[in-house]
């Protein structure tokens, strides 16, 4: 695995991603979608692993016209404080289509089948959920996404599958919101959900408050089956 960085270029300027090769010489790739922490080490480390199963993992800094670099943890209050100011002020249509680029650049990429996924977690788990509405991305996962209750109607646009993983106890997505979610997408076609009793948001997090390492495990098992199904 080896690890780099790529411009992506938009109308509206270039920004950064991180990129994760695996060693084969053509692989799908997956466009991870960052928290409210930016491009931090436990996207990095999200990246790396599925580099080590075979994929190109590229991680765009969707902050970037906010402030670009950002890489925050969950360790500090300053640092919470900070990401939710960087939630508040993000715009959601400008970040799908930040990711639209980076999943149309990469597409084309030396090295990539031609075949594009993407995972997104918490804000990046919305995201996710709009990639696969609105974008030609080959399969989406979203790991409890904020304000998925908001866009219902997107599912009407979803054409490949998408997987979303939902914390039966989100302190991010109250219950009417949750079985508001649970209502309207299932049965929809191409979206399948997953629900987590007892877990909170981010149990997915490695060394976050709420991390469950079999429910991560399992969840990340699907993830890999859904995109090894559509991508490979």
């Amino acid at each position: 695995m080896t690890a780099t960085h790529q411009t992506i270029t938009t109308p509206d300027g270039d920004f950064t991603a991180y990129v994760a090769r695996p060693v084969a010489p053509s692989a799908p790739a997956i466009v991870v979608i960052q928290e409210i922490f930016g491009v931090n080490g436990v996207m990095r480390d999200i990246a790396d692993g599925l580099a080590a199963q075979g994929f190109v993992a590229i991680v765009p800094d969707l902050f970037w016209r906010i402030e670009p670099g950002i890489q925050l943890t969950d360790k500090s209050e300053a640092e919470w404080k900070r990401a939710f100011e960087l939630f508040n002020a993000f715009d959601v249509d400008t970040g799908v289509a930040d990711i639209a680029a980076t999943i149309a650049q990469i597409r084309q990429a030396p090295g990539v089948n031609g075949k594009v996924g993407c995972v997104g977690y918490c804000l990046g788990g919305l995201l996710a959920y709009l990639t696969a509405a609105r974008t030609d991305v080959d399969a989406s996962v979203g790991y409890y996404g904020v304000g998925l209750d908001k866009h219902l109607a997107a599912a009407a646009d979803i054409h490949h599958p998408l997987l979303l993983h939902v914390a039966e106890l989100d302190g991010f997505c109250p219950p009417a919101a949750r079985e508001a979610i649970v209502a309207g997408l299932t049965g929809r076609p191409n979206v399948e959900l997953l629900i987590y009793p007892g877990r909170d948001h981010a149990f997915a997090r490695v060394g976050g408050e709420h991390y469950d390492a079999a429910d991560a495990a399992r969840a990340d098992a699907a993830t890999l089956a859904l995109f090894r199904k559509a991508l490979v």
